[in-house]
């Protein structure tokens, strides 16, 4: 295995062909076949228990497949070091990332936790932070609406503003795809609403960035998605362009209810219709 993993931008940015996650026994992914290309947004959508998570735990090098393959920025799992490959991918939690609990108890400062970033750790390292990543951290702050919170403490931010800083610190060290998992879980909605726009945003700014948002509230869609992928029973139901996709009938398929679908200013809502 090579030292240095470097991204293949001439191909595609992910490649599942066949792939299935086995457990206990039990299938928690079934006959995953999925492509993403570079520069695209993409959301999956599904019931809990449908899988969403466990695909995102092999499309961000966090597992492997126990059946069929994953190529993920041009290299295969099982042919790299997952620790070298997860460098270059950007990974967003609403808990877990980072150690919340021990940046409390430091005092650590919104900065501090973005720094952090740079070398994948819960706790900073100091002696590997230059001026250039502080520059970097800062920058990245303001780009998530965050700027004025850059010296308050981690501990004492809102949840709202928690979010946007994680996703500040996942683009730390300039990854070639981000996965957003349930980002918006346990915010408000003028919280859930800030953080989906710093993620149009971030879409319009960075033009060859490209991100994938586990959720399965169809509201907390950005408007700047490209394509959308729905699971049910540990399989994909669907997967393409959004405006295909994104649709009553495949929903409520989706859901295993009757849904009504409007769209307003690139936004999707849903609604459960009465039978």
């Amino acid at each position: 295995m090579s030292d240095v993993i470097v991204p293949d931008r001439s191909g595609v940015a992910l490649d599942i062909a066949g792939a299935g996650v086995r457990v206990s026994g039990r299938w928690l992914l079934s006959d995953i076949d999925w492509r993403v290309e570079y520069g695209q947004h993409w959301v999956i959508l599904g019931p809990n228990g449908a899988g969403k998570t466990t695909l995102l735990s092999v499309a961000a090098s966090v597992r492997h497949p126990s059946t069929g393959t994953a190529t993920v920025l041009g290299h295969r799992l099982g042919r790299v070091d997952l620790r070298e490959l997860r460098r270059h991918i950007g990974l967003v939690a609403a808990r877990g990332l980072v150690d919340e609990a021990l940046m409390e108890e430091e005092g650590a400062t919104a900065h501090t936790v973005v720094l952090t970033g740079h070398t994948g750790t819960a706790a900073p390292l100091w002696d590997r932070y230059g001026p250039a990543e502080h520059e970097r951290a800062h920058r990245l702050l303001a780009d998530l609406g965050c700027k004025d919170l850059a010296e308050r403490p981690f501990g004492v931010c809102s949840q709202g503003e928690r979010a946007r800083i994680r996703v500040a610190r996942a683009l730390m060290a300039d990854p070639a795809i981000v996965f957003l998992d349930e980002p918006s879980s346990g915010l408000d909605l003028p919280a859930r609403e800030d953080l989906i726009v710093a993620v149009e945003d971030l879409a319009a700014a960075r033009p060859e960035l490209t991100t994938v948002t586990v959720t399965h509230h169809l509201e907390e869609v950005p408007a700047t998605t490209t394509h959308a992928l729905l699971m049910r029973d540990s399989r994909i139901l669907a997967a393409g362009p959004a405006e295909e996709v994104l649709n009553g009938a495949s929903l409520s398929e989706c859901f295993q209810r009757p849904l009504h679908l409007d769209r307003v200013d690139g936004r999707w809502y849903a609604r459960a219709l009465r039978v």
